[in-house]
Order: C-alpha cells, then structure tokens, then sequence
C-alpha cells in the first residue's frame, strides 16, 4: 500500500489523482491503500473460513457415508438443523453474542456453513464405498482411516474443487455482509465490507468511495467464478 491505511493526513473526499488512484474517504485516507489492506484483510477471513468448513464438513461426510447407522443419523439431523435457519441471520446472531470481531464471524459463518460441504462428501462416499477397488483394499487390510484418506478423498475431489470456489464466493460475500454490519472488522481497520458501510449515502458527491470497493469485490468474486468454471469443465460435467 502506497500509504498508511489509517492516517487521515489527506484533504477528504478527494476525487481520483495520480496521487490518490481510488481518492480519499471522509476522514481524508487513502482510498486505494485501504482497499488493498481490506482485500487482503477479506481474503484471509474467507480463506480461513473455507479451510475450516471444508475440512470439517469432508471428515464429517466420510465417516457418516462410510459407517452409517446412528452416527450418520445423528449427524445428519444436526446438519437439517443448521441448514433450516437462515445462513446470514443466524451468523449474525452467533457474531453478535460473542462481542464481534473478526475471529468470531469467521466462526459464526463456520457453524452455519460446513453441512454443504458434509452432504456432498457423504453422497460421494455412499457411492464409493461398494466399489471394487475399495473391496480390494479391505481384502488387502487397510484399515477404516487408510481407505477413507487413500481411497475415498481422492475420488471426491473432482467435485469439492468446483464446490470449493462457490463456497468461497459466498463466504466473500458473507464476510462483506457482516462488516457492512460493523458486525465483522472492528475501526479502524479496512474491510471491504465497512466501507461499503461508510460510503453509503455519498454515492452522488462522491462516487468513487463506493466504487472502488465494489468493484474490487465484483472483480474478485467474478475470478474465483471463472476458475470454478475452469474446475469443471476439466472434470468434464456440472457441479
């Protein structure tokens, strides 16, 4: 970033220059410095968030697929149950009651979001575990973990890639909500969403505060969309 994201050091609202490619906001910062450290700031919450309910919703989904019975029973009401309410909202209720903050979105959007990614590991491995090559590995003594980490993850990959980069728009999106909210990135810090936030309302006397980061976060989730239409036009069908 060309300049310090916080210092308000600059004539405020100040259109587009050579010296300020995205202007100044309100408090006379840089516009472009602050989207660069909110990007950054954005794509580290959604990364992190995907890791956590990618992971756990594949763990969760194999071994319900694999074992069945009243541990994919169990496991699967709870899913329903996080799945009945409304994404967003109850994220927004979770982050409310634990004060904030960025950490506590990133896990408030988690508890809501892994069951996704659990349904579709668990359909994959209920149709791979009566497969011939799995039959094998039992016969050879693989144990319950070995063919779940050798055999079954590898297969569901061609369809939690292309899964995965949807998922991680929507988190993008999510994230932004919440700090639109002043419920994620606390001030002074740059968020994406937060200043979506604060530009609201100056969008005639001052279009580029709200342009710059909305077409940041267009650009960004418009990328990852083309690479998941990559994913699955090299596995060859539609996810």
């Amino acid at each position: 970033a060309p300049y310090d994201p916080n210092a308000q050091i600059f004539a405020s609202l100040s259109p587009p220059s050579w010296e300020h490619w995205a202007g100044t906001d309100r408090y006379g910062r840089d516009l472009f410095s602050r989207i660069l450290v909110g990007l950054r700031t954005s794509i580290f919450a959604t990364l992190s968030l995907v890791f956590i309910i990618m992971t756990t919703g594949t763990i969760v989904g194999m071994i319900c697929g694999y074992r069945g019975g009243y541990v994919d029973t169990i496991m699967m009401r709870i899913s329903d149950v996080c799945l009945a309410f409304p994404g967003l909202v109850f994220a927004l209720a979770i982050a409310a009651l634990l004060n904030g903050g960025l950490v506590n979105a990133v896990f408030a959007l988690a508890a809501i979001s892994w069951p996704k990614y659990a349904r579709i590991a668990r359909s994959q491995t209920l149709r791979l575990k009566d497969s011939d090559f799995l039959a094998a590995a039992k016969m050879s003594g693989a144990t319950t973990a070995a063919q779940i980490w050798r055999h079954i993850l590898p297969n569901t990959w061609s369809v939690l890639l292309p899964a995965l980069t949807i998922g991680f728009n929507n988190a993008v999106l999510a994230e932004a909500s919440m700090s639109y909210l002043c419920i994620g990135v606390t001030p002074p810090d740059a968020s994406l969403g937060y200043m979506l936030s604060e530009s609201q309302g100056m969008f005639v006397s001052a279009p580029w505060y709200a342009l710059g980061t909305g077409l940041t976060l267009v650009w960004m989730i418009f990328g990852v969309g083309l690479i998941g239409e990559g994913l699955q036009r090299r596995n060859g069908g539609d996810v």
